[in-house]
């Protein structure tokens, strides 16, 4: 123990007083006064960075026992897990890419459309884009501040992936998993299959790129990289603002490619981006309603245009072709939205983590979505998309969660988006079960052959490590088998013989215990006919 503490560089009497600190927060005191009833001696307050690591340190030397509970209190930034899984970002090394976007920032020393300094690049630029030192330094700051990383969804960014070469793009991934086992493998296969039992285990593996870069020999090798998700940049789904802003492909070619990703079961998230050249307030609320007309993604992320200096877009502007929105305009158009965004998709973000020294005019706020909360409220309106719905810290009583079957048609498919809520509407674990239609896709998949698709399941919570119990937690709870079930039970009704999952590599073992057999790119059950129970 006398060592732990001087590695860290604390002294003993921080650690001493840490000691207290969690003792009177054991006893039921708030950590707020804790802290503040037990100063440093040189002044100041203990951090909770030291409050998680004299935790740690006394449980594993026996001194206290592990208690869930006392590190939810002294976690920092616990929303970052709240989701139920832990996000762990990496970017890609700068490399061309094939858009010429006008909106698009170009810096040589980043991927297209980054900036050396979002809080991400910079990361990924102090350790020269290498994937095992990201993810493996990613992990370790996440766990020395309390969070479980035991359960991580790999998101990989950088300009266009499938413009990478793909012997870059295997390297790259085997590199991150490598860093989640914590051994190098021989090859990306062995680093596949080691992480199925890894301390650290893959639940979802998600890449950006183009709606014309989506076909199936693609998703197919996407697949083999053990891809779960896919980010695409629509921007708009008008092909006269696609056309001026050089984005260099049709609305139609982001539906086929979207219609290609349900049918391979990926879950799809869309970029949206209020505020292109030559759109203007009114149009773009008549955009976003097109993004419901068949396109229906599952989750969200609307990135209001920022008018950038190293951007083509700033030479439009001076010359007088281009106004941004005033923030209260841009507030205003986002609030209208979101109140009218379904159910089954959730909005990941707001606007773009671009610090506001880079943008030129217009918006400079990155608290766009708690302005936009605000504004919602004032007119006694909510948005009800899952991340404004999602359980996250709140206490529930598994027993009465009621579960609700929203189905929707997303083009040629019948959606069924299962969930658990609460009373007050509040959402506690999700499947979406795709079933493909006579005009659908035909993939030629033997995996997919008339099969149901489940593309997602997901139990919301606080993210609890494998094996761990914490009183009312919703993850843990049997959630995940009982959605399973339901699915089955509308594929058999449905006439389907077999339902595929794409599972990811760390979630390949749950799906083999409940029935599932390994297909050649996804887990696959075949169905046997049941008869649904009636009470």
């Amino acid at each position: 123990m006398d060592t732990w503490y001087t590695k860290r560089q604390y002294t003993r009497d921080q650690f001493d007083l840490a000691k207290v600190v969690l003792e009177e927060v054991r006893s039921g005191i708030n950590l707020e006064d804790a802290v503040r009833n037990n100063p440093l001696p040189e002044g100041g307050y203990l951090g909770k960075s030291l409050l998680v690591a004299a935790y740690k340190a006394l449980v594993e030397d026996g001194e206290i026992l592990e208690d869930s509970r006392i590190l939810a209190k002294i976690r920092l930034k616990p929303v970052r897990t709240l989701s139920g899984v832990t996000t762990v970002s990496v970017l890609t090394k700068p490399y061309p890419c094939p858009g010429k976007c006008i909106f698009c920032p170009t810096d040589v020393r980043m991927p297209k459309s980054y900036l050396p300094d979002e809080p991400g690049a910079m990361r990924a630029l102090q350790h020269e884009f290498d994937p095992f030192n990201q993810v493996s330094a990613r992990i370790k700051a996440l766990d020395d501040v309390g969070h479980p990383t035991d359960k991580v969804e790999l998101l990989i960014l950088g300009g266009t992936w499938s413009s990478y070469q793909r012997d870059y793009q295997e390297y790259f991934v085997k590199r991150c998993f490598d860093a989640l086992n914590q051994f190098d493998s021989n090859n990306l296969a062995q680093a596949q299959n080691c992480n199925e039992i890894a301390k650290h285990r893959n639940v979802g593996l998600v890449v950006e790129t183009r709606p014309d870069k989506i076909n199936i020999d693609e998703l197919i090798w996407l697949r083999k990289l053990g891809v779960t998700k896919l980010q695409m940049g629509a921007q708009s789904f008008d092909d006269r603002i696609l056309k001026i802003n050089a984005r260099g492909h049709t609305a139609k070619k982001t539906l086929d490619a979207v219609n290609l990703l349900r049918a391979m079961g990926f879950k799809i998230v869309l970029h949206w981006m209020p505020n292109l050249l030559g759109a203007n307030l009114d149009s773009d609320r008549e955009d976003f309603t097109r993004m419901w007309q068949g396109y229906c993604p599952d989750e969200l992320k609307i990135y209001p245009t920022q008018l950038l200096k190293n951007a083509d877009l700033y030479h439009y502007w001076l010359n007088g072709d281009y106004q941004p929105y005033k923030t209260w305009e841009l507030i205003d158009l986002i609030a209208d939205v979101k109140e009218t965004i379904p159910r089954y998709c959730r909005v990941n973000r707001v606007v773009r983590d671009i610090p506001s020294t880079n943008v030129v005019k217009g918006n400079k706020r990155t608290s766009l979505r708690q302005d936009v909360q605000r504004k919602l409220a004032s007119r006694n309106k909510k948005c009800n998309c899952i991340r404004c719905r999602e359980v996250r810290a709140e206490v529930i009583d598994i027993d009465t969660l009621q579960l609700d079957d929203y189905v929707y048609e997303a083009a040629t498919f019948e959606e069924h988006f299962l969930s658990y809520n609460t009373l007050d509407d509040k959402i506690a674990g999700l499947l979406r079960l795709t079933l493909p239609g006579e005009k659908s896709p035909h993939t030629g998949l033997r995996d997919l052959t008339k099969a149901a698709i489940i593309r997602e399941i997901h139990v919301y919570g606080q993210s609890l490590s494998v094996g761990t119990d914490q009183e009312s937690a919703v993850q843990h709870s049997g959630l995940g088998t009982r959605l399973l079930e339901e699915a089955e039970l509308i594929s058999r009704e449905k006439g389907f013989m077999k339902i595929a999952v794409i599972s990811a590599i760390g979630t390949r073992r749950y799906y083999l215990s409940r029935g599932f057999r390994r297909g050649d790119l996804y887990m696959v059950k075949e169905l046997v006919k049941k008869q649904r129970y009636h009470p």
